[in-house]
């Protein structure tokens, strides 16, 4: 039996940064993974996939600020998903390696299998090479999520699939159905649109991405409509089929998807894209073994320190829910490696940045209006359009823009939002001054590079001053 001081299961960004955090403590360390390649989710499906695929639309389209250029395309139709897609695997094998070379170099043991408890302090890994037990001193689980797939639903993976599926499509659709315009179904949905394919989006709120500031999350839905695509809010989806085109039509794979609403609706399309939850990869860890269990989608519960009920056990990223990000579950691992090792660290967890890589894309820290009005802070806003930026005329952005959110008495920074290109690059200044406590007196006594997108904050601070000066 093997004995090592941590095992941990899953090596995706909350695996690795823990693995690595614990071989610099000098800890002995044993990563499990169930796929041939390590990354998680994150690398092989989810974040890096959906994002090198994006980057590879713009670069197709010309659409790399605005919207949608899909007649522009370069690519001829036949194999422009197929060219793309080869694009992202080149990414996804960098990051693969990438990810590899820091966990051998640090001295972490990579097994490859399936990982499931035996007892509370043992772990098997069930691989190709045979099955090896695993004695540890301290687990942690970082298995990540699954898209949900309602059992009532059939998912043939060709006309109606998840996001896990996606890439591996050989030819675009012409049409395609988004259930659910969250983040993962609204990015999609702007880059099927940026590609020419006209898109329906299904969300049963009253807009997407609610969590979002109202301002900015009206200028997305704004700016998908203007991308030609169609949006079907406050609606419920009851039943998905894949059905025969009738006589005299034609479809991409043979079939055609067929979405009835709640309201009566029909929806057709070449293809349905189902994104609605993800379920914690936990079914097959054996968790009952280690005296654990799970909530209703399959995710763990923890304390402020990723603490499972047994207090040897962590869990970190996805899988213990909200806010599921790749940075949040990396920030996440490196802080349950310290504290399991009984070493210190902190972070500063109100300021998480949230970035949505949709066309165009989306990035927020702090607090946002509705948030501030209900709690009754009183706030001014300051406001800078890219366009009346040198660089967002450089760039030929007409939709940028940064918001500041500015506290009435204080003038410190309460929040800042962003659409636009570079909007997940940018908000990272307004990240570091509301760390710092600063105020929007900063921003206007600063000097920022010229031409840049930075300058934003100097013109957004003096629209909030100015507001500031008649209240």
């Amino acid at each position: 039996m093997r004995h090592c001081d941590l095992c941990i299961i899953g090596s995706g960004p909350g695996g690795q940064k823990a693995a690595i955090q614990a071989a610099k403590l000098g800890k002995d360390v044993v990563v499990i993974e169930r796929m041939e390649v390590v990354g998680g989710v994150a690398i092989n499906t989810g974040t890096i996939p959906s994002k090198a695929l994006r980057e590879a639309v713009l670069a197709v389209t010309g659409a790399q600020n605005i919207v949608a250029m899909a007649g522009d395309a370069l690519l001829p139709e036949h194999n422009r998903l197929a060219r793309l897609t080869e694009a992202c695997n080149r990414v996804i094998r960098g990051e693969v390696e990438l990810v590899r070379h820091q966990l051998v170099s640090n001295g972490v043991e990579i097994l490859h299998g399936h990982g499931s408890f035996i007892n509370p302090t043992t772990v098997v890994c069930d691989g190709p090479r045979g099955t090896e037990q695993i004695s540890a001193e301290r687990v942690l689980i970082a298995t990540g999520t699954t898209p949900a797939r309602p059992r009532e639903f059939v998912f043939d993976e060709k006309t109606i699939l998840t996001s896990d599926e996606i890439l591996r499509l050989r030819r675009l659709p012409r049409t395609m159905i988004v259930v659910g315009g969250g983040v993962i179904g609204t990015e999609y949905a702007s880059m099927m649109a940026a590609l020419g394919v006209r898109v329906t989006i299904v969300e049963g709120r009253p807009r997407l991405l609610d969590f979002i500031d109202a301002e900015i999350g009206e200028a997305l839905q704004y700016h998908l409509r203007q991308a030609g695509c169609t949006l079907r809010l406050s609606e419920k989806v009851v039943s998905i089929r894949a059905v025969e085109p009738p006589p005299g039509a034609r479809s991409v794979e043979g079939m055609l998807a067929e979405a009835t609403l709640e309201s009566g609706k029909t929806l057709v399309a070449d293809a349905l894209l189902y994104c609605i939850g993800r379920t914690g990869a936990t079914s097959a860890l054996n968790l009952a073994a280690a005296g654990l269990s799970v909530d209703g989608r399959g995710r763990v519960a923890v304390n402020e320190h990723f603490q499972t009920s047994q207090p040897h056990i962590y869990a970190v990223g996805d899988v213990i829910g909200f806010p599921a990000l790749a940075s949040t579950s990396m920030e996440q691992g490196r802080l349950a490696a310290l504290h399991m090792f009984d070493k210190p660290g902190s972070n500063i967890p109100d300021l998480i940045p949230y970035g949505i890589y949709s066309i165009p894309e989306i990035s927020m820290v702090g607090w946002t209006e509705e948030r501030l009005t209900k709690e009754g802070v009183p706030y001014e806003s300051g406001i800078a359009q890219y366009k009346e930026i040198a660089r967002g005329q450089l760039l030929n952005d007409e939709v940028g823009m940064l918001k500041l959110l500015i506290h009435q008495e204080t003038r410190a920074l309460l929040g800042v939002h962003a659409i636009g290109t570079g909007a997940t690059e940018l908000i990272h200044i307004g990240q570091a001054v509301m760390a710092f406590g600063g105020t929007v007196d900063y921003l206007v006594n600063t000097v920022f590079n010229y031409p840049t997108l930075a300058e934003c904050y100097k013109v957004a601070a003096y629209n909030g001053l100015n507001k500031l000066r008649h209240t």
